[in-house]
């Protein structure tokens, strides 16, 4: 191998879905909320072992209720490296007067956001900005997240699913701008999200055709990674690699996170526990 391909360009670790509550199993969705403390402090004792550049969980930091935020989050304050948040629909299982917080609450400068480092530009995207969930209830986010599931339910289509979301049409612009500011620069791109875009699946974001194509349609975009869809998935849409990672709260005692080395030649993924090691080709 190459001497200029041995080094990574960027190192980070990814965490998706610890959805912690202090309530008993879901035995059918193979849920365990309650052990969730304990494999995030697994996860941040092994990061802080390794050389990162940062750590980034995808969303569904709790399952419920505000409180369970302040249970989970000073974990977080033992990692050594920067960490970055993205919230899930389960984020938003709050008071209605507290939706407005929960981005203040995981400390986030903006609801989607971006930053380069070491050549590479990580984009991330706020997947419930059209949901039935996180916007304020009087919001007319509200009103046109209930007519896309309409028409996504009149439509067969199989993420017509309230628990889904959307991105509204100026963030969507917004990636898009990203994008060709990462190929002007001559960076390469990752993008981050908490629902799945490809392959098709019932938990694939409101629109995923839409900005799946536009992610794999960049000259600089070489990954998507998100969570939500707790079994994992993958697909290879025109040479860019959509890595779904799985949910670390299912079952009660395997965790699930992972680390990834960004090279000038391939993505290697490292999964821990449930989640599965990948070498992805660029």
């Amino acid at each position: 191998m190459p001497v200029e391909n041995s080094f990574p360009l960027l190192r980070f670790g990814l965490i998706a879905d610890p959805q912690y509550a202090p309530i008993e199993p879901n035995t059918r969705l193979n849920r365990h909320y309650g052990q969730s403390l304990g494999k995030l402090e697994a996860a941040i004792d092994h990061f802080n072992g390794e050389t990162l550049d940062f750590v980034v969980t995808l969303g569904d930091v709790i399952d419920r209720d505000w409180d369970n935020f302040d249970r989970v989050l000073p974990l977080y304050a033992k990692l050594r490296h920067a960490h970055h948040f993205l919230p899930g629909n389960h984020d938003f299982a709050v008071a209605a007067d507290r939706l407005t917080e929960v981005h203040d609450k995981l400390g986030m400068p903006a609801p989607y956001h971006d930053f380069a480092l070491n050549g590479v530009r990580l984009i991330l995207t706020d997947g419930n900005e059209v949901s039935l969930f996180a916007p304020p209830l009087d919001d007319p986010r509200r009103v046109e997240a209930a007519e896309r599931l309409a028409a996504l339910t009149a439509a067969g289509a199989v993420n017509a699913q309230s628990w889904n979301a959307g991105m509204g049409e100026a963030q969507v612009d917004w990636l898009g701008e990203r994008l060709k500011a990462a190929e002007q620069a001559g960076e390469r791109a990752i993008v981050m999200g908490h629902y799945p875009l490809f392959p098709q699946s019932d938990h694939n974001l409101w629109g995923a055709e839409e900005v799946s194509a536009l992610i794999a349609g960049s000259p600089a975009a070489i990954g998507y990674f998100c969570g939500h869809n707790h079994v994992g998935n993958y697909g290879l849409l025109s040479g860019t690699h959509f890595v779904n990672v799985k949910g670390m709260v299912d079952t009660p005692d395997e965790n699930a996170f992972s680390i990834v080395a960004v090279y000038p030649d391939r993505i290697e993924l490292t999964g821990f526990g449930r989640e599965q090691s990948r070498t992805m080709p660029l």
